[in-house]
């Protein structure tokens, strides 16, 4: 096996590199050494190469934490291969370590025999001391496991951009190009669109675009003229792709065009998007205030309260009324959620969940707010919930909570989370002509109209735009009698509006797809159930397991409320029933209320993704014999 390679390396290629069917690269700094954009190029250099993909960027929690300190310490992960690639890899075979805390973070998750490659440069007493190392672990046996590129990116860095008359600092903010130059070398990749990149980044200031561009040149030069042995010279062909337009998508972007694609399938012309900045949710604000020509409009509320309330006001208005958040802004918005309820008002509610409770780790990603989206709100007050698999899949999942909040008369709660909202994949661009239409029907008749006079089939009631002549109306948090829509106190209406709200959210069971197996059979040993982003680490793992003759399959679950109708029939075909999930175990408690069914959870809360071993291990233990 190639020291840089999770799979079993091809032949070598014309060129003499050698072929590797996958590889997991790690690019790590503080978080002021551009890291982020360093992986962001490789990236768009590894998709226009014809690879898949799916990165990890892992961001500091801290706004600003002290320079060459572990809080500080900023990373990107990608995974890139010549197969279908569905997690950002278990095990890093390049490490770019910038400094001696990007070094110490890191370390750990690089797999034995892996390669390191550091910028000797940073490996200053002082910054030793910050990152907690007592001696040099470039000298203390610290790296005898792996193979090590000790060079001074520094200072060739400073080298290569002398002549553009810059300041130390500025100069040395070009080592990300520097090092991106190299590993694009080491891995054949092109670096024509990161120059085409710099030069429009920086075309204010084009002596930064000239440096930055002369580092990444640097970096590839050096590869091609220092003699590094094996450890360095790679390919890693394309993936086989079904034919069409491909671009890298992260799960913000798939979420802000979905919503777009979600209101013109639903014919309506206005999408209010109503947010208060949060991590790790600011971003989708930041996407659609980009898309006012297509009939966006952005409020940055602020608090929490204002934003969800100006977005239930929008809906009101006939306007799509969109809010997001994290765990801790839903929570304040729960009051007015249960508003939107009783109003019964088309609204989607987008939560990126982060790690808790509290403020918790607001850059690290989790499940935790599950029950949060299902029961968390006063009284009796349901709604759909439903959660992305990947991040393209954010692009269906809020096309299809667009159409069930207009169908419905209903707030809908879109579970995304830190992970799905910062990683990207390739992402097949759909054919306008394909998508989606179920367009809303406002009422515009008067004769026997009253605010909550129910769809038979659907129980939503009427979408009456204010201002409609004839069809003045009022809506709001007390409740109404269910004949006439005027307020009302009656013990036995109120019992009656409950249900009927409750019967409204039951019934879309009925409208949504019934669950089927993604992998193996529809009964057996185990079934590994899952949802939101568990889905590529689960769908490897059991495709592992089954290679090796388990009889495993997976479940994965993207409506979490109401669930599809034949889950509980589903889920009694299986002996064993594994729910691997980002938090305590939230899933496998409704899935036993509401199935009575030996459910049995894998929690892992770190505020990472799992690890494909870690299911592997947990199936296997569970299992015992093939």
């Amino acid at each position: 096996m190639s020291p840089t390679s999770t799979t079993a390396p091809r032949s070598p290629a014309a060129d003499g590199r050698q072929v590797l069917e996958s590889v997991v690269i790690r690019f790590a700094g503080d978080s002021g050494d551009g890291m982020q954009f360093a992986g962001l190029q490789f990236t768009l250099e590894t998709a226009l190469a014809g690879s898949d993909l799916a990165t990890f960027p892992d961001y500091p929690a801290e706004i600003r934490a002290p320079a060459g300190t572990t809080y500080g310490v900023s990373s990107f992960q990608i995974h890139f291969g010549g197969t279908e690639i569905r997690t950002a890899g278990d095990q890093v075979d390049v490490l770019v370590a910038m400094n001696p805390a990007a070094l110490k973070v890191n370390l750990q998750d690089l797999r034995p025999g892996g390669t390191v490659v550091v910028d000797v440069g940073a490996f200053t007493e002082r910054n030793l001391a910050k990152a907690g190392f007592e001696t040099n672990p470039l000298e203390d046996g610290t790296l005898a496991r792996y193979q090590v590129l000790k060079l001074d990116i520094s200072k060739l860095t400073l080298d290569a951009v002398e002549r553009f008359g810059l300041g130390q600092k500025e100069s040395l903010r070009c080592r990300n190009m520097w090092a991106l130059g190299l590993m694009l070398w080491m891995y054949d990749r092109d670096r024509q669109a990161t120059i085409d990149w710099l030069s429009k980044k920086f075309a204010k200031r084009p002596e930064l675009a000239q440096a930055n561009i002369a580092a990444l040149n640097a970096g590839h030069a050096f590869g091609e003229t220092a003699e590094l042995g094996a450890i360095a010279r790679f390919t890693v062909p394309p993936a086989p792709a079904e034919p069409g337009l491909y671009r890298t998508v992260s799960g913000t972007e798939a979420l802000g065009w979905g919503l777009l694609a979600g209101a013109k399938a639903a014919g309506l012309d206005r999408i209010v998007f109503a947010s208060y900045p949060i991590t790790p949710a600011s971003p989708l604000l930041h996407l659609l205030s980009g898309l006012k020509k297509y009939g966006v409009v952005t409020f940055q509320a602020e608090d929490e309260i204002a934003a969800v309330t100006a977005a239930i006001g929008a809906s009101y208005a006939g306007a799509l009324g969109v809010t997001s958040s994290s765990g801790p802004g839903i929570a304040l918005k729960t009051e007015a959620l249960g508003l939107a309820v009783m109003a019964e008002l088309p609204l989607v509610v987008i939560n990126s969940q982060r790690a808790g409770p509290s403020t918790g780790m607001p850059t690290k990603t989790d499940q935790a707010d599950l029950f949060q989206a299902v029961y968390g709100r006063n009284a009796d007050t349901p709604l759909p919930v439903l959660a992305a698999a990947t991040p393209a899949d954010c692009f269906e999942v809020a096309i299809e909570a667009v159409r069930l909040a207009t169908k419905y008369m209903t707030p809908v709660i879109l579970l995304s989370d830190g992970y799905l909202a910062n990683a990207a994949e390739p992402w097949l661009i759909p054919d306008v002509e394909t998508l989606p239409r179920f367009p809303v029907r406002f009422r515009t008749e008067v004769d026997g109209f009253h605010p909550y006079q129910r769809d038979p089939e659907t129980l939503a009631r009427p979408w009456a735009v204010p201002g409609t002549p004839g069809l003045e109306h009022r809506i709001g948090g007390i409740e109404k009698d269910y004949d006439t829509g005027h307020i009302s106190y009656d013990p036995e209406n109120h019992h009656r509006m409950t249900k009927a709200r409750a019967a409204k959210i039951a019934g879309i069971a009925n409208d949504i797809p019934l669950q089927r197996v993604s992998i193996g059979e529809d009964r057996g040993r185990m079934a590994v159930v899952g949802w939101g982003s568990t889905y590529g680490p689960i769908r490897q793992a059991v495709e592992q397991v089954r290679r090796q003759g388990y009889a495993v399959s997976q479940i994965h679950l993207r409506y979490l409320n109401p669930f599809p109708r034949n889950l509980g029939e589903l889920l009694r075909r299986f002996e064993q029933i594994l729910v691997p999930e980002m938090n305590n175990g939230q899933l496998v408690q409704m899935l036993r209320s509401a199935y009575l069914v030996p459910a049995e959870g894998l929690n892992r809360i770190t505020g990472k993704p799992f690890k494909v071993a870690e299911i592997v291990e947990a199936i296997k233990e569970r299992l015992g014999s093939r």
